[in-house]
């Protein structure tokens, strides 16, 4: 039987529940996004742990690691993965990060896959590096003298603000694939309990924002999203992303990063090979991939920034290897359990922009 202590369909009390969890003890840096519309919560017997997890294909999905105290890590990941067991169900913790990929590293019954990396900042040096690097401020530069002017948001007045909502929704219109759930979900507006919104605008009319959600137990935020229309001024998003740097610098944050850069290989890590059948499929997907998902441009821009590291970024399995299965299961959440839909959707979208441009020459 499955545990009682697993929420399917969260309500308010028990969003609650998770919610202080990740205040308390959030460490990875999507820790804060198990909260998102669409996870399901499984707490420890003690209610001194949260996991956030989609199911798919007989795979349990976790979002980052098991959310609990770092001395209890291990513990609570055994407690899960029997839980899941019960439900004859597998285990693949996506994005985990050092605390929990080290626990397995040397474990022949677990497997891992390299996802990419994350770059990270001390706000506080922000400064210097703007000071630093012409290109990124002729960047800000470029957008102040349109008048783009950024300010944050209360929670009252950006929550389902009709104007984000459109901002965001023209911003997902733009991009090669429909809309993507799990870590990724864009429908955050309506959850916007201890996050921070920035908003960038030209005369009242919105150009762009940003939200961040906390990374409590490091000190720090996760730039979680960066909207912005498909007619803003160039340097929007880096003025953004600078007023955002300042300010948690001014509250004294430690930590910052704009999340996880799929398929970079910047993270400076002992040698690591994925399984060759993998490195087939990404090596595909970064050649072909690009009218979907901009991979390379992510990662350059990301690099632009000039982060002080960047850290590692896995997919943990409790495989010996890990199976098509797992890569299936993990397609299918982040596309609402309908992967193909996604890629045909991808696909075309894609020959609508292609018609376009002929139509336009």
């Amino acid at each position: 039987m499955m545990n009682a202590a697993l929420q399917q369909n969260t309500n308010e009390n028990s969003l609650e529940n998770v919610r202080k969890l990740v205040l308390d003890y959030g460490w990875n840096s999507t820790s804060f996004q198990i909260i998102n519309p669409g996870i399901s919560h499984w707490f420890s017997d003690k209610k001194d742990a949260v996991v956030g997890f989609v199911s798919a294909a007989k795979v349990r999905v976790v979002a980052g690691a098991p959310v609990c105290e770092k001395a209890r890590l291990l513990e609570v990941a055994e407690e899960f993965e029997n839980d899941s067991a019960q439900t004859r169900e597998k285990v693949c913790y996506f994005c985990a990060e050092a605390r929990l990929e080290s626990i397995y590293e040397h474990s022949a019954k677990y497997s891992k896959i390299l996802l990419g990396a994350q770059p990270v900042w001390k706000p506080s040096e922000w400064a210097k590096i703007v000071s630093k690097h012409k290109s990124l401020r002729a960047q800000i530069n470029r957008a102040r003298n349109k008048n783009v002017k950024v300010s944050e948001w209360n929670i009252e007045k950006a929550s389902n603000n009709q104007l984000l909502r459109e901002c965001l929704e023209k911003w997902l219109a733009a991009k090669g694939l429909p809309p993507l759930h799990f870590l990724v979900e864009p429908n955050t507006l309506n959850r916007l309990e201890n996050r921070r919104v920035f908003v960038a605008e030209i005369e009242n009319n919105v150009v762009g924002f940003i939200l961040i959600s906390p990374v409590s137990r490091r000190n720090g935020w996760l730039f979680e999203q960066f909207p912005h229309v498909p007619n803003s001024p160039n340097g929007t998003v880096e003025l953004m992303i600078d007023f955002v740097m300042r300010v948690l610098a001014s509250e004294n944050f430690e930590y910052a990063t704009l999340g996880l850069s799929p398929l970079s290989v910047r993270a400076n890590i002992k040698p690591f090979q994925n399984p060759f059948w993998l490195r087939i499929l990404l090596a595909w997907l970064r050649k072909h991939g690009q009218r979907f998902y901009n991979f390379d441009g992510l990662d350059a821009f990301k690099a632009k920034l000039q982060p002080e590291r960047w850290e590692p970024i896995f997919a943990v399995a409790n495989e010996s290897k890990i199976s098509p299965r797992t890569i299936y299961a993990i397609a299918s959440v982040f596309s609402g359990n309908h992967p193909f839909r996604l890629l045909f959707g991808g696909l075309w979208r894609a020959l609508k922009t292609e018609i376009k441009w002929l139509k336009e020459k």
